[in-house]
């Protein structure tokens, strides 16, 4: 796993990015209707909604994944958390406690990197109580990265191998900040020559992530660093999304690579 310094990088360098792509008018009343999903919860001034995160990635912001707020993300209204549709909606209380501690902190004026480390330890806490890390102790007792493997979706020709994983157990057992995918060259619990895909993700998104993390993980096996990959492969991947007709292609030319 990277270091609490590697993690806090990569993390503040996220929502950097994220903020810098922010597409101006985003939550206007004409784009209301698009993202929104169906209202989940109201309670003590907040509204909890499902949203669509394909289509905010596609126009909004692609850095968007599980979850969100108003003081990471200033498209998303002040009084409202936004959930992503989730192909397994089994996390959703453990992303509004998230969300509403992390909110009040920031919004109290403390900063996101302390913040967001207050509400992992929170959500930490949770997920431990849920019994999930018992799934992943190996034989020999440490975790098993093998456990949270679902389905092998391909073996490229370099031999790397993409796994459709469990993005709940990943998450609950190794890095409560995995989301979407990753790979051997960022994080240290991913066994070397893989590629993770996160089941949370719809199937129609799973083509652009797997584009997405084989464009970063070749940039970063020929030197580059991990902020300079993924910005590039941010743009592979938002390319694509737009002109989904040439995914497959895209994802033959980075398999091969």
């Amino acid at each position: 796993m990277p270091s609490s310094d590697t993690r806090k990088k990569l993390r503040l360098f996220r929502v950097a990015l994220g903020i810098a792509i922010v597409l101006s008018g985003a939550c206007t009343a004409a784009h209301r209707r698009e993202p929104y999903v169906r209202e989940l919860s109201a309670a003590g001034g907040l509204t909890v909604w499902v949203v669509d995160g394909a289509y905010v990635r596609n126009n909004i912001d692609i850095e968007f994944t599980n979850f969100g707020q108003h003081f990471v993300f200033k498209f998303i209204p002040l009084n409202e958390l936004w959930l992503d549709v989730e192909a397994q909606p089994d996390e959703r209380k453990f992303f509004v406690d998230h969300l509403v501690a992390e909110r009040a902190l920031m919004q109290r004026g403390v900063p996101y990197d302390s913040a967001v480390d207050a509400a992992d330890r929170i959500e930490i806490v949770e997920r431990k109580a849920a019994g999930d890390l018992a799934k992943v102790v190996g034989p020999a007792g440490p975790r098993d990265p093998s456990k949270t493997h679902i389905t092998l979706l391909e073996t490229t020709p370099s031999r790397v191998s993409e796994w459709l994983v469990d993005g709940r157990l990943v998450r609950s057992a190794f890095d409560i900040e995995f989301t979407e995918g990753g790979h051997d060259y960022v994080y240290d619990y991913v066994p070397k020559n893989e590629v993770w895909i996160d089941n949370d993700l719809t199937s129609a998104e799973r083509p652009f992530v797997i584009l997405h993390e084989l464009h970063e993980r070749n940039l970063m096996a020929k030197g580059w660093t991990y902020e300079a990959a993924h910005a590039d492969a941010d743009k592979s991947e938002l390319y694509a999304r737009h002109h989904p007709g040439e995914i497959q292609e895209a994802i033959t030319h980075e398999a091969r690579q």
